[in-house]
């Protein structure tokens, strides 16, 4: 097992294999600043170039030693193609829905045919092509989607959404079935472009804004469906906030892999999960990995990986300025 290539220790981790030590990886947002001055490539040139987005999504993996490329660095690109307005930051800053789109009485029905070509979707899809070509033997491609929900919330506004979902559900589903007819195209592309694992992040849909109830109406079937083309991609759902109540509600979407924060108890999550999922995460990163110590960094990935976690990672999308001893020390902890 000492002499498994990255690539086949995450697919392994992710089959819920036995194996000597989990695999670091970091399957939410991966780009540091340290990792753009490495290979000279910078946001927000990385967002739009394919080139540059792969060479970026690999830096990490030589710089520090993640065992992964992970791409693109941000949760806007399905809602810049479904018409929102997206400022795409600086340097230091990923970008930002800055727009939406409809109200609850002007949701269409489908998307225009040529939706596929718009945006930066033909961005990623070539950027996870070329990742695929250049690193795609020993390192695992990691695609980064959004969830149903989050895109709808993107299109009418979150506020709206959840609103609505007193006053007008049938306008909320309308939004999130329209959300799904893009991400689930979207998808279907970026596993024909090799990618190895689809980490699917919903942000809206955690505890903040819906109860496990609510989750299974308004998140789960469209995450299924979502999922549908993955072909064989590993399938990881990724939910912000303290997701230990739906722990149970994840796993029912039929993914192989539950990427979690650090409000949820590493022990206890892995005591709810049993195997039924592999677990990734769940390294606070606020604190420690931006505001901590690499001692404090240290002590925690080592709980998470004595706790059980099939794969050790942040439990979000790293900050851009998280330092680079950070995330040294991260990988120290787990592979020795």
């Amino acid at each position: 097992m000492a002499n498994m290539t990255p690539k086949e220790r995450v697919l392994a981790a992710l089959d819920r294999k036995k194996l000597d030590r989990p695999p670091v990886v970091c399957f939410t947002q991966i780009a540091t600043v340290d990792a753009m001055d490495a290979v000279k490539v910078y946001w927000p040139e990385a967002h739009t170039d394919p080139h540059k987005m792969a060479t970026l999504a690999a830096a990490p993996n030589k710089l520090f030693g993640f065992e992964c490329v992970r791409l693109p660095f941000c949760l806007t690109v399905e809602a810049e193609v479904g018409g929102c307005r997206v400022d795409l930051g600086k340097m230091d800053r990923t970008p930002m829905v800055k727009s939406h789109v409809y109200d609850e009485n002007n949701i269409p029905d489908d998307l225009p045919a040529d939706f596929m070509t718009k945006g930066r979707i033909p961005a990623v899809v070539e950027g996870t092509k070329i990742a695929k070509q250049q690193y795609g033997k020993d390192l695992p491609i990691v695609a980064g989607t959004t969830g149903p929900l989050t895109i709808a919330g993107h299109l009418v506004g979150t506020e709206n959404l959840l609103l609505w979902i007193i006053t007008n559900p049938e306008a909320v589903h309308k939004a999130i079935k329209l959300a799904t007819k893009l991400e689930r195209a979207y998808i279907g592309a970026l596993a024909k472009a090799g990618a190895d694992v689809i980490v699917m992040s919903d942000p809206s849909a955690g505890t903040d804004m819906l109860s496990p109830e609510m989750f299974d109406e308004y998140a789960k079937p469209y995450i299924k469906e979502s999922f549908t083309d993955a072909g064989g991609a590993h399938k990881v759902l990724h939910i912000c906030g303290d997701t230990t109540v739906l722990l149970d509600n994840m796993i029912a979407t039929g993914v192989s892999g539950l990427s979690i924060e650090e409000k949820v108890s590493p022990e206890k999550a892995v005591e709810i999960v049993n195997g039924r999922a592999a677990l990734i995460g769940n390294i606070g990163v606020v604190r420690p990995l931006l505001q901590g110590t690499p001692e404090d960094v240290f002590k925690e990935a080592t709980r998470v990986k004595k706790a059980g976690f099939n794969l050790v990672a942040p439990g979000c999308g790293l900050a851009a300025r998280v330092p680079k001893a950070n995330l040294e020390a991260l990988i120290k902890a787990v592979k020795g």
